[in-house]
């Protein structure tokens, strides 16, 4: 079997689990698909007269379709990006952002199999290769709390404020399990999302294949593995709770611990280009900096990089030409940042390509560590753009308005929301009755369907393990508005409550 059909296989978790119990008990195994890897399979349909359809998408194409209807898809919408969100702008959000890299993944998996002849070896791959990185770029962020970049650190500085209490001894976490939570990272909460929080007649999830699940594990190491000098290791990629089912998807893969499924690789390199590029774009939407800022700033810092010198004279070129036709200051400046993001994205996701195949057997090995735009030609005009947007996006007083209001509003959600799922008589499990109105009241709110979870006898984690992340996936699975609107909402009756003790 090539390195290939593992690393695209397309078999799913639900399937292989019946496979495995009918190999046990001597029954007929019922194969979720065909033996043929990515084989379209037969469907029979319960209308006589339209019999002879069949399912003419892969299970790669199908876990695409299970994301994009997925209800955290369309949350992504009241995300903050970057910038505060405000009707009738145009700014992006979460959600087109994920369109947005999941458009530059897919056209990169298009260059890598048709103009290169990655992956030959697997059946379909002309198809699943584009599609599993269009997937990956639509689910990138779907664990991402609300209020932007932020979110992740306001949920983390409240386990440090509360960690005295919360990961207190006599809870017996272990030290990675205390982790998962004062290292909070949105990357692991958007794998648990997809695998155990969705539909919840099982424990699987949407029951994405493992291919998708592999190449969603951007950071292939659990929270006590982190390493800071490392890219594939700066941050965790699952928790605890989903530990085991990692360990499945590695050995159905040909993965291991620290090492990145090589599609993942691309999937970092367009979330760096649209960010990098875009949140540039915004400000000059937004009327913060202009395209000759941004010009300027560029060729201060790396001027003499021929990428970059490239870039800002093909946009600057055109802005005179667009000068002449009488355009006023306003479209000049949306228009000639336009024609810069064009330029930008277009030699980005060449160097991309030309990294990606450079590095192609070091990543296929698993000895390449670093970030493939860095090793590239563009790394320099990369480094460049990043360094404006953190001096001149980021720390922008609308920008950073919004991260204080996050961070406000998350303590707050956390601090009630903390109340409502440890106000239970002491011992008692994780189901029983709230002893205060409010609890009972908060608790309630909380999603049904992460109540189950937390409340399910099959939930093998600690219970107090289990209570912070019941806080963690509700307060990760917010959008912006329903935080602040929840927060006004219990705010007063929390008062009072807290007024009494």
């Amino acid at each position: 079997m090539s390195v290939w059909n593992m690393l695209l296989n397309p078999a799913r978790r639900r399937a292989s689990a019946i496979r495995l119990a009918t190999h046990t008990d001597g029954r007929a195994e019922v194969p979720e698909s065909s033996p043929a890897w990515g084989k379209p399979v037969p469907l029979t349909l319960p209308w006589p007269d339209q019999q002879g359809s069949g399912e003419v998408r892969t299970e790669i194409e199908r876990d695409y379709d299970r994301i994009l209807y997925a209800a955290p898809v369309r949350r992504m919408a009241d995300k903050t990006q970057v910038f505060p969100l405000e009707r009738n702008d145009v700014v992006r959000t979460r959600l087109t952002h994920s369109h947005e890299v999941a458009n530059l993944a897919r056209a990169a998996g298009v260059d890598l199999v048709f103009n290169h002849a990655v992956a030959q070896t697997r059946h379909q791959a002309a198809r699943d290769v584009p599609t599993l990185l269009g997937t990956l770029g639509l689910a990138h962020d779907l664990g991402n709390p609300p209020f932007g970049h932020q979110g992740e650190r306001a949920m983390q500085a409240w386990f440090e404020r509360c960690a005295p209490e919360v990961f207190a001894e006599r809870h017996g976490l272990t030290e990675a399990m205390r982790l998962d939570f004062l290292r909070f990272e949105g990357n692991a909460q958007t794998l648990r999302l997809l695998t155990k929080l969705q539909i919840i007649n099982d424990d699987y999830g949407l029951n994405l294949t493992y291919a998708t699940l592999a190449a969603l594990l951007k950071y292939p190491v659990a929270s006590n593995q982190v390493d800071k000098n490392q890219p594939v290791r700066r941050k965790h990629g699952f928790f605890q709770s989903e530990a085991r089912m990692v360990e499945e998807v590695w050995g159905a893969t040909g993965l291991s611990a620290g090492q990145r499924h090589p599609l993942t690789f691309v999937l970092e390199a367009c979330d760096d280009i649209a960010y990098c590029v875009l949140d540039a774009e915004d400000a000059v939407k937004k009327r913060l900096v202009s395209f000759h800022d941004i010009l300027a700033f560029l060729r201060h810092a790396a001027g003499q990089d021929a990428t970059l010198a490239w870039v800002c004279n093909e946009a600057e070129r055109e802005h005179v030409v667009y000068r002449e036709a009488g355009l006023s200051p306003a479209e000049l400046n949306d228009i000639s940042m336009q024609v810069f993001r064009i330029r930008a994205m277009g030699v980005l996701m060449r160097a991309l390509t030309e990294a990606w195949l450079r590095q192609q057997q070091a990543i296929l090995d698993g000895v390449f560590v670093g970030e493939l735009l860095e090793s590239s030609s563009a790394g320099v005009f990369i480094s460049a753009l990043r360094q404006f947007n953190q001096r001149h996006v980021y720390r922008h007083p609308s920008v950073l308005k919004v991260e204080l209001r996050g961070f406000e509003v998350i303590h707050e959600l956390m601090d009630m929301l903390w109340f409502a799922i440890t106000d239970r008589e002491p011992g008692a499990p994780a189901e029983a009755p709230r002893r205060s109105p409010f609890a009972s009241y908060a608790y309630g709110r909380m999603s049904e369907n992460y109540r189950r979870v937390f409340e399910s006898p099959s939930n093998p984690m600690p219970i107090r393990y289990r209570e912070a992340q019941l806080l963690t996936d509700m307060i990760a699975g917010m959008t912006d508005s329903y935080a602040v609107a929840m927060c006004e909402e219990l705010r007063p009756h929390y008062r009072a409550v807290a007024a009494r003790a």
